[in-house]
């Protein structure tokens, strides 16, 4: 069989030993050493050989794939579509029968290799997107009054926004937090703030996203330890925690500790996910932040791959199964309003890292290859003029997200380029998706546009373009693995410099009207009555110190002292780190007690000043 076609068999990559995997991985040749303890992590070479399409298919290889397809199609037993003029629907189009594409290898049937046209046969008709509305503000009681309302209005998920003193890992008595406590997310200071955020929502059934990645893992083990709380078991929850440290470092800017230690804690919490928590995302490879930072299309998803792939030789590094723990990454993306060019972004996402996944680091089975990812329609794109507008903006977007197949779905309020969502503004941004889903009959369909010359050409237009920055960031490093080059980048701030580039380039363009916006530099004169947005009261931040407060003094201290000090002493060896976060937060230990345990053990970062 020609090794550069879409349908040969798994070239794995030459992988040495994990152990020297591992080397490469922690350290880029250097060791981490706290300021307690001689703790290494290197890491090995990886060869990284992205084959070539070629080969052609021919009418007889793409009636075999509709055969395939049909096949797996009827084993899902869906139901029928017609629109709403009474025309029957196909559940998916390709080309008439006896006919040669020389695009199809690349383009494909839905649920097959490569996966441009979507990870299932039967589309959105066997199980639409997942209604996942990001909220959190104030404390932890009235937060749960919005998942609550979201879930009475037909929500299907939750995804929970930290305050800014949560998502550093302070407490919201630390003096750095003075002003900031609930204000663009819920505060969480101990495991019983998070048994009240989930208070009467059974998370054994709901699945949870946690969009947090500095101080992610000891705010996952307060999850954990509020689904036992409500007689759950670990391995009973579904969700996601985004654990995403790379883009901090490029994009978001919300790290503890230098890079070395944030992947030993990732490493970790895979490990123990693969272990314990079979259905459980620990990972959510984020572009969205990368994108709304000023990035291009094209470097949200070279970047955000990029680092995937990092995370998957993490895995490997751990002697991981990349069968098993593969299908636990996650990935969350940008919907901007460039429309046709967001559709082709998420199209060449799926092929793009099916292949790397398949033909690099040797995963053969479909689930191992699938790019899962949820999307949030893009908050940069909105607009403090003419806020109304913003609606459609969020519409377009969403349609955008669905037609590329999103696994799930957030949609921007009117008014959060103002404030934290209204109760109003969040109940309209999710009636848009439930419009989209209920009334314009785009689940009918997988892969609508599959074969649309303008979206194909896009399609390979921006996988190209991914490809050649592959290659840069390898250069970047030994030329070889992935996170060598990562971790130089970083170092060199040649990630945030072509976002900056980017970005400038964007906002020169609105500045001098060749980009045009309607409301800031195009049909300005729309009068604009006053908008009525969310305030969150100071009084919950003097609320929220003083629970704290309470609950400090009425805790077992020395359970609280014993738990810690077995985490300091797992930080300063070699063993999984897990367990003893998951025994720090039972006892109601604080994030800024854990977090800054594990700052005086590994150091901080600061990111160093570049002109």
């Amino acid at each position: 069989m020609d090794p550069r076609r879409w349908d040969a068999e798994p070239r794995p990559c030459d992988l040495t030993s994990p152990c020297k995997l591992r080397q490469l991985l922690l350290g880029s040749r250097r060791v981490l050493a706290g300021r307690r303890g001689n703790r290494r992590h290197r890491y090995s070479d990886v060869l990284v050989s992205v084959g070539t399409t070629g080969g052609g298919v021919d009418a007889h290889d793409i009636e075999a794939g509709r055969a395939r397809w049909q096949a797996r199609y009827d084993r899902a037993a869906v139901q029928a579509r017609e629109t709403r003029s009474g025309l029957p629907l196909d559940a998916v189009y390709g080309p008439p029968a006896g006919s040669i594409d020389p695009r199809f290898e690349r383009i494909g049937w839905p649920g097959e290799f490569p996966f441009t046209r979507g990870l299932y046969a039967t589309g959105y008709r066997g199980r639409a997107w997942t209604m996942r509305q990001f909220a959190g503000f104030g404390n932890a009681r009235q937060t749960n009054q919005r998942y609550r309302m979201l879930l009475d209005a037909g929500g299907g998920g939750l995804s929970v926004a930290f305050d800014m003193p949560t998502l550093m890992g302070r407490d919201s008595d630390d003096p750095r937090s003075l002003g900031e406590v609930g204000h663009c997310g819920v505060a969480i200071d101990s495991a019983s703030d998070m048994e009240v955020l989930f208070d009467a929502i059974p998370l054994a059934d709901v699945t949870t996203s946690m969009t947090i990645s500095g101080p992610a893992i000891p705010i996952f083990c307060m999850y954990v330890v509020a689904a036992e709380r409500q007689g759950a078991t670990a391995k009973q929850l579904n969700g996601t925690l985004q654990t995403d440290i790379f883009k901090e470092y490029t994009a978001q800017k919300e790290w503890l500790f230098p890079p070395q230690p944030h992947l030993r804690l990732i490493g970790d919490l895979m490990e123990f996910c693969a272990a314990e928590m079979p259905s459980y995302k620990p990972l959510s490879v984020s572009g969205y932040h990368i994108r709304e930072a000023g990035s291009t299309a094209a470097q949200e998803l070279a970047f955000t791959l990029a680092d995937g792939f990092g995370y998957v030789e993490l895995g490997l590094s751990r002697g991981l199964d990349v069968e098993k723990f593969a299908p636990q990454l996650s990935f969350f993306f940008d919907a901007h309003i460039d429309f046709f060019e967001e559709i082709a972004k998420f199209r060449a996402a799926r092929r793009i890292w099916a292949r790397w996944m398949r033909d690099v680091y040797g995963a053969k089975s479909e689930r191992a290859q699938w790019l899962r990812f949820h999307t949030q329609t893009a908050g940069v794109s909105l607009t403090a003029q003419q806020p109304d507008n913003n609606i459609v903006r969020t519409t377009v977007e969403a349609l955008a997200a669905v037609l590329g197949g999103t696994n799930s779905l957030h949609t921007n309020a009117l008014d959060e380029v103002l404030a934290l969502p209204s109760e109003r503004a969040a109940a309209i941004a999710l009636r848009t998706q439930q419009v989209l889903m209920e009334e314009t009959g785009v689940t009918s369909v997988a892969d609508p546009l599959g074969g649309a010359w303008y979206v194909e050409s896009l399609t390979d237009a921006i996988e190209a373009e991914a490809e050649e920055v592959f290659a840069r960031i390898r250069a970047l490093g030994d030329g070889e693995s992935m996170t060598a080059g990562i971790l130089r980048g970083i170092e060199d701030g040649w990630f945030t410099g072509r976002i900056a580039d980017a970005a400038f380039r964007e906002h020169e363009m609105v500045q001098s009207g060749e980009q045009r916006i309607v409301g800031v530099n195009a049909y300005t004169e729309a009068a604009e009555p006053p908008l009525e947005i969310l305030r969150v009261s100071h009084e919950v931040e003097r609320e929220q110190r003083e629970a704290l407060a309470n609950r400090r003094s009425t805790r077992d201290q020395r359970a609280v002292d014993d738990a810690l000090a077995r985490v300091r002493d797992a930080a300063r060896g070699d063993e999984n780190l897990i367990e003893p976060l998951l025994d720090a937060a039972r006892v109601e230990a604080t994030l800024g007690e854990m977090c800054q345990l594990l700052v005086g053990e590994w150091g901080a970062y600061s990111e160093p000043p570049r002109l």
